[in-house]
């Protein structure tokens, strides 16, 4: 049998919300365009229950640009 390593695991997606260590199942992708440029995106990712307040945190600010499967999270927009 082999081990891994440590450090040479692929980590699972944790979700973003505080406290919450459960598995990512959407990133949320987001720009606060007072300080980044309209091109870029930052990503919080999200678990089934999350999902929803995480959304609205960032839409309420005008900071939700769109919400993927987190498979997807480095797929361009436009793709």
């Amino acid at each position: 049998m082999t081990e891994t390593p440590p450090g040479d695991a692929p980590e699972e997606p944790i979700c973003s919300a505080k406290g919450c260590r459960a598995p990512a199942a959407w990133a949320l992708r987001w720009n606060n365009p007072k300080i980044h440029t309209p091109d870029r995106r930052k990503v919080w990712l999200a678990c089934e229950e999350h999902r929803e307040s995480l959304t609205a945190f960032l839409d309420r600010r005008d900071f939700l640009k769109d919400v993927v499967p987190v498979a997807e999270r480095d797929t361009p927009a436009d793709a």
